[in-house]
């Protein structure tokens, strides 16, 4: 049977170890209450002028968002571990902890980091922007929004096309909105007993009459005997536009053309082929 007395001792000897502890602990963790507080405040003073320096200066609102975050979670971060550490928490224990986490982390989000890397190039290169009109991955459209996992594209369907990041910054991506100005190659095929010539100037007083076509020395319009067919002789009518007029224009000289050669009896012909029979005696 214990005896009563040595039994409280033990206890008073818990209790004394446990308020020695606390007495020990609570210096460390008012110091941590106190770092972790600054800590905030600077950083909340960090984000205020990464904010103002971005809107003084002409970057992407991608871009801007993404710089944003990533410096607000790398100080929190650091934060969180120099409070740990002030706790009495040892450095080499944490950092082999986070470390094990982050290798576990990165085998099973493996397509995650791939993209994550992808949106990183994409936002630091800038291959295309918000607004921009792009072909990549078999998809054309508008850029919606650019993430850091994915970009969103606004097709001409008005159809979300969501691609991946990773895969949209390892493959070709044609940007038609970044040049300014783009030009167009109709091909319109005449049968080959018309008049090439009067064809010629048909369509390229055409295009001369529309406005929106840009008169620019070494961009003028021309037309060219581009291919002799199987059915028809095809010329090729090139021009330049601004992007904002580009579809509007094309759509315009396309129907014009039609009936501008028509007009003048200029024949556009169908695919044929002319077979011949033989009487077999």
């Amino acid at each position: 049977m214990n005896d009563p007395l040595s039994t409280l001792s033990q206890y008073e000897e818990y209790i004394k170890r446990a308020a020695n502890w606390i007495w020990a602990f609570i210096p460390g963790f008012i110091s941590a209450l106190i770092l972790l507080f600054v800590g905030l405040w600077i950083i909340r003073l960090i984000k205020r002028f990464t904010r103002k320096f971005f809107e003084h200066r002409d970057y992407d609102p991608t871009l801007e968002k993404f710089a944003q975050d990533l410096i607000n979670w790398t100080l929190k971060i650091i934060l969180f571990v120099t409070v740990i550490t002030q706790l009495g928490v040892k450095t080499t224990s944490l950092v082999a902890i986070i470390g094990a986490a982050g290798l576990a982390i990165g085998l099973a989000l493996q397509g995650s980091l791939a993209n994550f890397a992808g949106g990183v190039l994409i936002l630091l290169l800038r291959p295309f922007k918000v607004g921009d009109f792009i072909k990549a991955q078999g998809q054309e459209g508008t850029v919606k929004e650019i993430s850091i996992f994915q970009t969103k594209l606004n097709t001409f369907g008005n159809q979300l096309a969501i691609i991946p990041n990773g895969q949209l910054s390892n493959e070709t991506i044609v940007n038609f909105t970044e040049e300014g100005i783009r030009r167009e190659a109709l091909t319109f095929g005449i049968g080959y007993d018309d008049d090439v010539k009067l064809a010629k100037n048909i369509l390229l007083d055409l295009v001369n009459e529309q406005e929106t076509v840009l008169q620019i020395e070494g961009k003028e319009p021309m037309i060219v005997l581009a291919e002799l067919g199987d059915s028809s002789v095809n010329l090729s009518l090139r021009y330049w536009a601004h992007i904002d007029d580009f579809w509007n224009l094309r759509w315009t000289v396309l129907e014009e053309g039609k009936e501008r050669l028509e007009a003048q009896g200029i024949t556009i012909p169908y695919p044929q082929r002319d077979v011949h029979l033989y009487k077999q005696e």
